[in-house]
């Protein structure tokens, strides 16, 4: 068993909790889905936000997940590159995981689909 990180991100419409909230457990449930992920197994999970969403934590909405309510979350901005994608949440999930790093499926949502295209595949 190996360590693995597995990425997510999705974009918002606008800045309020209620799009917050519900883009980020929509990524969440996507990378879990995509690869098979038990919240047991997971380390941690590291949250970003442009500097341009504020309105609420995004670890809230994962926290409501089903059996993820102890899986250390933190949330934090992302680094403001000027001509940077705006309103997107990113995830990085730390999971302990039998799956080769070739096997693991990053997840990128709505607009943030552009921003690795190399990691990308596409949420069934």
């Amino acid at each position: 068993m190996a360590v693995r990180g597995i990425r997510g991100a999705i974009t918002v419409a606008e800045n309020s909790e209620q799009a917050i909230l519900e883009a980020t457990e929509k990524v969440m449930r996507a990378l879990v889905r995509e690869n098979e992920v038990n919240a047991e197994d997971v380390g941690s999970v590291i949250i970003t936000v442009t500097h341009d969403l504020d309105a609420a934590f995004p670890a809230r909405a994962v926290r409501q997940l089903d059996g993820w309510e102890l899986v250390p979350l933190m949330c934090s901005n992302e680094i403001p590159v000027p001509g940077s994608l705006e309103k997107c949440i990113r995830v990085m999930a730390l999971v302990n995981t039998e799956k080769s790093i070739r096997e693991i499926r990053h997840v990128f949502l709505e607009g943030a689909a552009a921003l690795r295209p190399d990691l990308r595949t596409e949420a069934r």
